[in-house]
């Protein structure tokens, strides 16, 4: 249990609603010092927020989610000054920085994805296990996934279930909902389920796992731009870490974790490949060392006493004092889509 601080004091503050993953993995990994001043990107309930407080270090906390900022006034007030929350895309990390004075921090963390507060609540469309309308946006603005489905053309479609969601049968689902669509649009999270499990069928190796899960899970991604989110961030990072700090992320599915483990493998490089045909080639120097060799993954205690853990993956790196260098967010595995700003019935 945890409980609140007094005057601001780097003591506990008031316990989250949720289990923030890999917690002590991630504190270790940031290891935040009393005074730095650490950025938590992905705010959510404030679960690593409160643990950084906690340690002593000041932090400043972003999240494209209304929501969650509100609720996180409190904890505001809890530690004296300690903590300035900021509305808006961690991938504007820079600017937010800026517009609070800031040019440097000593850490950055980002827990990648959708939170358990927005998986739990209905009206926000993100889940199938609460029918609920279909809109899925973070930030609660722009088109949603229900304009996604009923007006993206099909192939955009097929290209988006299939790259995002990893769906086999992106070609049929989509096909499936152009169908649709054109006699009754989508409306309603249960809704697109039904369909999508028609099409998919439920497997009897993984009955645990709903056939729309895939579908769901590229709507939101492209609904939020979540990719280009992550690619754009850790550029961001990269600018604002002064030599030292930390850059620690946590992903949840393969398409996340590619780009962060592109990112840190070319940024910590310190030589190109060559061969008796090729010469090496020179490479800029590097911006980063690993802190973390590969991959953490949650342990089994964990994954027990919080099954959303199960997928997730921790990498880290430390900031050297060499210069940022430009982000290429193809190069680092963003998929090319269709435009989404357009998109509205």
């Amino acid at each position: 249990m945890i409980a609140p601080a007094e005057n601001g004091a780097s003591g506990p503050v008031n316990e989250a609603p949720h289990v923030p993953v890999m917690l002590a993995e991630v504190v270790s990994a940031l290891s935040p010092q009393k005074n730095e001043t650490i950025v938590d990107g992905t705010f959510g309930a404030g679960g690593y927020t409160k643990a950084i407080l906690e340690a002593g270090a000041n932090v400043i906390a972003i999240d494209r989610d209304p929501h969650a900022i509100a609720a996180g006034q409190a904890l505001v007030e809890a530690v004296g000054g300690r903590l300035r929350l900021v509305e808006g895309r961690f991938s504007n990390l820079e600017s937010h920085l800026e517009t609070l004075g800031e040019n440097a921090v000593d850490g950055v963390v980002l827990d990648l994805g959708v939170s358990s507060m927005q998986l739990d609540q209905a009206d926000r469309g993100f889940s199938f296990r609460f029918d609920g309308p279909l809109d899925m946006r973070m930030g609660q603005h722009g088109p949603t996934a229900a304009d996604v489905v009923n007006h993206l053309p099909q192939k955009d479609l097929t290209r988006v279930i299939g790259l995002l969601g990893e769906e086999k049968r992106a070609s049929a689902v989509s096909s499936a909902i152009a169908r649709r669509r054109t006699d009754q649009p989508f409306e309603r999270t249960a809704d697109l389920a039904a369909v999508v499990e028609k099409v998919v069928g439920r497997s009897p190796k993984k009955a645990q796992i709903h056939p729309a899960t895939r579908t769901f899970q590229a709507l939101r991604i492209y609904v939020n731009g979540e990719l280009e989110e992550v690619a754009e961030a850790l550029g961001a990072a990269e600018r604002v870490l002064r030599p030292g700090g930390r850059l620690v992320v946590v992903t949840f599915h393969s398409l996340e974790d590619r780009i962060v483990k592109r990112f840190l493998a070319e940024r910590t490089r310190t030589r190109a490949g060559g061969s008796r045909h090729m010469p090496e080639q020179e490479v800029p120097p590097p911006t980063f060392e690993l802190v973390v060799k590969g991959a953490r993954e949650p342990g089994e205690d964990e994954i027990r006493r919080n099954p959303r853990a199960r997928s997730a993956r921790l990498r880290a790196g430390r900031r050297l004092d060499a210069p940022a260098r430009g982000t290429n967010a193809e190069a680092l595995g963003v998929p090319r889509l269709a435009d989404i700003s357009g998109l509205r019935g």
